[in-house]
Parts: C-alpha cells; structure tokens; sequence
C-alpha cells in the first residue's frame, strides 16, 4: 500500500463515518521475513486447532517458529464478525520461521 492509499482509504472511511478518531491512524511499512501462514475458518475460540496444525508443518518441513519481540505473531481479518456468521468466519494466521539448525 502507498502512503496515497492509506489517505484515500481513510478520507472514505471519514466520508462513511465522520465520527471516527483517526488522528493515531498510521501506515507502517516492514519487512516481516520468511513465514508460515493458515486460513482460519470459524470462529476466533476454535484458532487453536489451526495453529497445532501450522506448527506441525513448520517442524515436518525443517522449521522453527521465530516468534519474538521484533517478530510477532499476525492475525489478518478478512471477515465482519458483527455481519458474519461465526463457523464462516475467515481470518488469515501468520507466524514467522527459520530454518532448524539441525538441517
């Protein structure tokens, strides 16, 4: 995203809502690495599963989570959840790896 897209996004985001505070709105740009990354299907309390399985196939495939202070855990949002149906629900997981050093 350009930094002239994150301003038109937010001046129709004002034109839909002028209500809403976006002076602490910003648009960060960073290089997140190498990831591993699910969709999530269903509700938020069922991602668990989701991530058991991302980890198996982190381990299976010569990888390691790579969780830390500078890299982060992510959950994207693609659905609504005040419009959507819970079991329909889409929410995109990402964690970020490293090769195992013992490969």
């Amino acid at each position: 995203m350009t930094a002239e897209v994150f301003e038109a996004a937010k001046k129709a985001l004002l034109k839909k809502k002028p209500e809403m505070d976006l002076t602490d709105a910003k648009l960060i740009k960073y290089t997140e690495g190498l990831c591993v990354q699910a969709m999530h299907i269903g509700p938020y309390d069922t991602e668990a599963a989701t991530i058991r399985l991302m980890k198996q196939y982190i381990i299976d495939n010569g990888y390691m989570n790579d969780i830390s202070e500078s890299r982060k855990h992510h959950e994207i949002y693609l659905s609504d959840p005040r419009k959507t149906a819970p079991e329909k629900l889409r929410t995109v997981v990402r964690h970020p790896i490293v090769k195992s050093a013992s490969d």
